[in-house]
C-alpha cells in the first residue's frame, strides 16, 4: 500500500464524513446561549419591521401617484373633449353663418334678378308703346 491513492468513492465518503462532523459541532455550539444573542435577534426584527414599514410606505407612495397620474390623464381627457366640443360648435356654428350668406346671397341675386327683368320688360313695353303711339301718328 505503497503507493495507495485514494479512489473518487473514498474521497466522496471523506467528505461526507468531514461535513457531519462539522454539523456536529455546530449543533453541540448552542447560539440562543451565546452573551448578546437577544440583543442581536432583538435588533434584527427592528431592522425587519423598518424595513417593512419603508416597503409599505414606498407601495403608498407608488399608488398615490398612479392615482395622481390617472386623475391627470382624465383631467386632461376632459379638458381635450371640451376643446374638442368647442371647435365643433364654433365649426358648425360657421357652416350655418355661411349657409345663411349663401342664403342670403341667392335671395339678393334672385331680387336683382327679378327687378333686371321687371325692367327690361318695362323697357320693352316702353319701346312697343313709343312704336305704337308712332304708327298711330
Amino acid at each position: 500500500m505503497k503507493n495507495f491513492e485514494p479512489g473518487f468513492a473514498n474521497r466522496v465518503n471523506a467528505a461526507a464524513e468531514a461535513k457531519q462532523a462539522l454539523l456536529k459541532k455546530a449543533r453541540a455550539i448552542d447560539p440562543s446561549k451565546a452573551p448578546g444573542f437577544a440583543e442581536r435577534q432583538a435588533a434584527r426584527h427592528a431592522r425587519s419591521i423598518e424595513r417593512e414599514a419603508q416597503r409599505a410606505e414606498r407601495k403608498a407612495a407608488k399608488e398615490a401617484e398612479k392615482i395622481r397620474k390617472a386623475e391627470e390623464k382624465v383631467a386632461e381627457e376632459a379638458r381635450k373633449a371640451e376643446e374638442q366640443a368647442a371647435e365643433e360648435i364654433a365649426r358648425a356654428k360657421a357652416e350655418v353663418d355661411e349657409q345663411e350668406r349663401l342664403v342670403a346671397e341667392a335671395a339678393d341675386a334672385e331680387r336683382r334678378a327679378i327687378e333686371l327683368a321687371a325692367e327690361q320688360k318695362a323697357a320693352r313695353d316702353a319701346r312697343y308703346a313709343a312704336r305704337k303711339a308712332r304708327k298711330r301718328r
